[in-house]
């Protein structure tokens, strides 16, 4: 009984990653929304707060894996720094793009510009040819992003506009920022979860680092985070649920699921985002973007379909792990094999 169980594990492991990467996107699509009810908080003192409180905490909770994969971490500490370097420059480029040029287009483009940033990285980083797969999938997503985008668009040609046209090409800028900055760090987490580092202390480590470095703009911006007990709970929020929840789940999927894989799976955050203004802001979305979200729903689909390569492989598999005849004890925090979403074969 306990020989088919195991071989199992590895099958299940990309489907149960690629849900957790989705979930962490529906946490984080929550965070325009819940900025709206702080107003008075610039968006370089979300940024530092939500991410650099959030990565404390997980630093603080990963202590015991971080002491155990020390070794490792230090042979490392080049990857480890430019993914805390990552983690501090992405909330800050975020959220005053979101800032400058509107929550959906702030989003959208900071969101959809992650797959390819992810891409380049690992076909030049890694070696990783990309698949016709992942091809598609990502087409189909920026399709609904790019959508989603010129709904908003549309939207602030009748009068509901954020800001300048120069603001508005500074926050597309730093969209992009924010877009490469969050694949560098996904790619140095995973890059460290695949060297024998468990999923907690890679993030700990790398999202620790980063919220260190965001300490001195917190101090230097967050004073309005005290001014009210509302502006208060949006920044414990913020910390709390969207980045250390959140960015649990998306180490957990990381362990299990490649990097482009994973931020091309995060575009359901802006198709969330968008759902949400809806929902709670009052915002109108016009028939564009809900066709955009269509088309992000129909990438996620793609991307999550279990591939045709493991279930002709798992029999097999199966079979193997009993004829073995011993039980392979490995810790449940370190990474497993990711064959389940043949997106880069």
């Amino acid at each position: 009984m306990t020989g088919p169980a195991r071989a199992a594990g590895p099958a299940a492991g990309p489907g149960l990653g690629a849900l957790a990467v989705l979930l962490a996107s529906v946490l984080w699509g929550t965070t325009g929304t819940a900025a709206t009810f702080a107003p008075q908080v610039g968006p370089l003192a979300i940024g530092a707060a939500a991410m650099g409180l959030g990565g404390l905490l997980q630093a603080l909770l990963a202590g015991r894996r971080i002491a155990r994969a020390r070794t490792e971490l230090r042979a490392q500490w080049r990857i480890v720094l430019v993914g805390g370097v990552g983690v501090a420059l992405y909330p800050l480029a975020f959220y005053t793009s979101m800032h400058l040029a509107g929550v959906a287009v702030g989003t959208v483009v900071s969101i959809g510009s992650a797959p390819l940033a992810s891409a380049l990285i690992e076909r030049f980083a890694d070696g990783r040819r990309l698949s016709r797969r992942w091809l598609a999938g990502a087409a189909l997503g920026l399709a609904g992003t790019v959508l989603l985008c010129a709904a908003e668009a549309a939207q602030a040609g009748t009068g509901a506009g954020t800001g300048s046209a120069r603001g508005t090409v500074a926050g597309v800028a730093l969209g992009l920022v924010a877009g490469l900055t969050y694949a560098v760090y996904a790619w140095a987490a995973h890059r460290l979860i695949t060297r024998s580092v468990g999923s907690r202390a890679a993030m700990g480590a790398v999202f620790g680092l980063g919220g260190l470095m965001l300490v001195p703009v917190l101090l230097a911006t967050g004073a309005p985070l005290a001014a009210s007990w509302t502006n208060a709970g949006v920044g414990l929020y913020m910390a709390l649920v969207p980045m250390f929840t959140g960015y649990v789940l998306f180490g957990y999927g990381l362990s299990r699921i490649p990097v482009s894989t994973a931020t091309t799976l995060s575009l359901l955050e802006p198709a969330v985002a968008a759902v949400f203004a809806v929902l709670v802001v009052g915002e109108h979305l016009p028939a564009l973007g809900w066709t955009g979200i269509a088309l992000v729903i129909a990438c996620l689909g793609v991307l999550t379909a279990p591939s045709r390569r493991l279930r002709t492989t798992e029999a097999p598999k199966q079979g193997q792990g009993q004829k073995q005849g011993h039980a392979q004890h490995r810790d449940p925090d370190a990474p497993e094999p990711r064959d389940g979403l043949a997106l880069n074969a």
